[in-house]
């Protein structure tokens, strides 16, 4: 069993273009990778399988099971793949609850940290920030470091010496490079599937990290105790249907891999179709699944899709289970705002009106039970994130009562009516939190 998980001391400190880069590099050497991103970010994950050609699966230790961490862990792996997992935020940071951090990820499944430090604002003083770190807890090991954005071979020089103060290997150095920046904007990065030169900039990195890298070390510990987590067949998110029809395209991308996976073990057979080259769902599926996105960049050419508007106005009326998250929420809702303040009309398969002109985010962890009448039968984690908000809403059946990261009553979410439903919270797993 082998692992790594790439972590730093806070976000901002080049993390995803390191993991980009690392990915990248050891499938240039041969060496089977397989990407996996902690925490609920459903963006970086496709930048993860750009850089290594393998679907990456999420691994969050505040919204999923340790069960189901573990069983993931060990399919993802199959074939003695190295599992190479990008943290979030720094290695300590959790939810508002304190729980749920990288380092409890990396404990559960005995991975070698590998930590990414932004140079370009210290010398010697890396040494105290990389101890406290190694230190604080005694189950979380960090095996090396990785100096990103050194200035200078005089800079490089005064970074080892300090570290070598306190016998803390330095993995790889990548020197400052505004080329190896990646722009964002309001969830976070720009997708990959909108990335122009995506290949260009992956390969730039992975050069970048392997300038100075000590891959055999890197490799090594990478194999130093992992635990063998176990591959049984757990108790998972049930599937919508037997044959699912899913959104996929730049305006719907955000669905999780390890939600997919886990339908096929189910037995569910899958089928994408895009909503922005206007195709139906396949006509033969049972159920329909909208995952989140972008829609408010794309409202004007999805108020322009007839076929796809058909699909689902005929999928409606013949009762077939319809399921929206998020972007894909607003998307069965009457109408969406966009950022100039005009009005799109959606599918109306809900009562509902959003609007991105009215922004305010709406971001954490969330508790969702059920209520009577929802697709869904227990209860359930989620997460939330978003900066649309909801300016009106009819009648319809309330599909959530909510909860946050703290137990603070967040009141009803999402509608229901019929067999068509939808709420902005994104489903992770079922409850049972292990973090």
């Amino acid at each position: 069993m082998s692992g790594l998980l790439i972590a730093a001391p806070s976000s901002g400190a080049g993390k995803t273009t390191v993991t980009l880069g690392l990915l990248r590099a050891l499938r240039r050497r041969g060496i089977a990778v397989a990407p996996g991103k902690a925490g609920p970010d459903y963006i970086d994950p496709a930048f993860h399988a750009a850089a290594s050609g393998t679907p990456c699966l999420n691994f969050d230790p505040w919204a999923m099971r340790s069960e189901l961490i573990s069983a993931n862990a060990t399919l993802h792996r199959s074939g003695d793949r190295i599992l190479v997992i990008e943290a979030m935020m720094g290695l300590f940071d959790g939810a508002a609850d304190g729980k749920g951090t990288a380092a409890d990820l990396a404990a559960q499944l005995g991975l070698s940290v590998v930590l990414v430090i932004d140079a370009s604002r210290m010398s010697q003083s890396v040494a105290p920030l990389v101890a406290g770190f190694a230190g604080f807890r005694a189950d979380v090991r960090v095996a090396g470091v990785i100096l990103n954005k050194v200035g200078s071979e005089r800079h490089e020089a005064m970074l080892r010496q300090a570290l070598e103060a306190i016998r803390m290997p330095v993995i790889a150095v990548i020197g400052s490079d505004k080329a190896l920046a990646l722009p964002d904007r309001h969830l976070g990065l720009v997708q990959a599937g909108e990335h122009t030169r995506l290949e260009g900039f992956i390969e730039h990195a992975a050069d970048a990290v392997s300038e100075e890298c000590n891959f055999e070390f890197l490799l090594r510990i990478a194999r130093q105790g992992l635990n063998r987590p176990s591959a049984a067949n757990i108790d998972r998110l049930p599937p919508l249907g037997s044959r699912i029809a899913v959104a996929r395209d730049i305006a719907f991308a955000f669905s999780y891999e390890h939600m997919l996976l886990g339908w096929r073990r189910r037995g569910a057979a899958i089928s994408f179709f895009s909503p922005l080259a206007d195709e139906a769902p396949a006509a033969d599926a049972d159920a329909i699944y909208l995952p989140g996105g972008y829609p408010e960049l794309h409202a004007g050419k999805l108020s322009q899709a007839p076929t796809f508007r058909a699909g689902l106005l005929d999928a409606a009326a013949r009762g077939i289970r319809i399921y929206g998250e998020c972007g894909g929420y607003m998307v069965l809702g009457e109408g969406l705002i966009d950022a100039e303040g005009k009005r799109h009309e959606m599918l109306g398969l809900l009562p509902v009106v959003t609007s991105y002109a009215a922004r305010k985010r709406h971001l954490g962890y969330r508790h969702v039970m059920p209520l009577d009448g929802a697709i869904f039968q227990r209860a359930m984690t989620a997460h939330e994130f978003h900066y649309s908000t909801l300016i009106s809403e009819g009648r319809g059946e309330r599909l959530f009562q909510v909860r946050d990261a703290l137990g603070t009553d967040l009141g009803q979410a999402g509608l229901r009516r019929g067999q068509v439903s939808g709420s902005y919270m994104h489903l992770i797993d079922l409850a049972g939190i292990s973090a």
